[in-house]
């Protein structure tokens, strides 16, 4: 039994280890890390090509904690609601782990340092990029629309947007109109992923008072505006084909992945269950990771 014991406490880890792990929670890794992965695509897309090493760890460092301070500040403004949503009761703070002063000092120290960095080490339009992104997400989503709007997601989204912004200026010092459309994309995806995931947490979101699609219009409207805006989706991702930024290889992947995602939708309005909803969620995550892979692929070879 102590052999048992003792074997169990090796397996525990230690408090450091335990204390990183809570702050890292804190700026939700996995969102972020498909926020880096289109902010190199942009770099790429915008250089024909991979940038210079040392200018993609900086910006990746940067956008990390960019990103990280704006998630670890919504979790200090949102503990509140992460408290009775069972999704996200396990988060350092409802959990108890990481204090809230501490937890928005962590996120502020990750703010400031982003700046710095983006300043010295990338340009400084990437520096006010990411400024704008971080108080957009706090101000006009965590403070504002999350707690009062169903649009919450839609205007929200603008916010997951900026990366792409954040990659091409680190590359150019501007942003072009191929930015802008490809800032578009980031946007129109947005609602069709969470909404899809609003339909999965439905009675969590009802219970925090937040009002989700779902929660305040119902199912089936919700569905609708998935089907309405992968469709808007697959329309703007055929811009950047339309205008001469991509190629033949990106039109034909814009178009199957996006028509994936209309049937996918398609059968979401037609199902009773929720199902698809799960599916869509999943894919969606694929969708932009696919279509970014592409697009960097024909901005190469094109």
């Amino acid at each position: 039994m102590k052999a048992l014991d003792l074997k169990e406490t090796k397996r525990q880890p230690g408090p450091l280890r335990q204390t990183i792990s809570s702050y890292i929670n804190l700026m939700k890794p996995h969102v972020t890390v498909l926020l880096l992965g289109t902010t190199v695509a942009a770099m790429a897309i915008a250089q024909r090509g991979m940038p210079n090493g040392w200018l993609i760890l900086a910006t990746l460092i940067g956008g990390a904690m960019s990103a990280g301070s704006a998630n670890c500040i919504n979790c200090y403004i949102d503990r509140d609601i992460d408290q009775v949503m069972s999704r996200t009761q396990r988060r350092s703070l409802p959990a108890g782990k990481v204090q809230p002063t501490q937890a928005l000092i962590f996120g502020l120290f990750l703010g400031v340092a982003s700046t710095v960095i983006f300043a010295l080490f990338v340009n400084l339009l990437s520096a006010l990029l990411s400024v704008a992104a971080i108080l957009f997400y706090v101000c006009i989503y965590t403070l504002w629309l999350k707690r009062s709007s169903t649009q919450n997601i839609v205007i929200g989204g603008a916010a997951g947007a900026v990366p792409v912004l954040i990659g091409w200026a680190a590359v150019t010092n501007n942003v072009t109109l191929a930015a802008i459309w490809l800032f578009a994309i980031v946007f129109y995806w947005t609602p069709p992923h969470f909404w899809a995931l609003s339909l999965l947490i439905e009675k969590d979101y009802a219970r925090a008072n937040v009002p989700m699609l779902p929660v305040v219009m119902g199912e089936r409207e919700t569905k609708k505006q998935i089907l309405l805006y992968s469709c808007m989706l697959l329309a703007v991702t055929l811009i950047l084909f339309a205008m001469g930024a991509m190629g033949y290889l990106y039109l034909i992947g814009a178009v199957i992945l996006g028509g994936i995602m209309i049937y996918m939708a398609v059968r979401l309005m037609l199902d009773n269950t929720r199902k698809w909803a799960r599916t869509i969620f999943w894919y969606s995550n694929c969708y932009l990771a696919a279509i970014f892979a592409i697009m960097v692929l024909d901005r190469v070879l094109h």
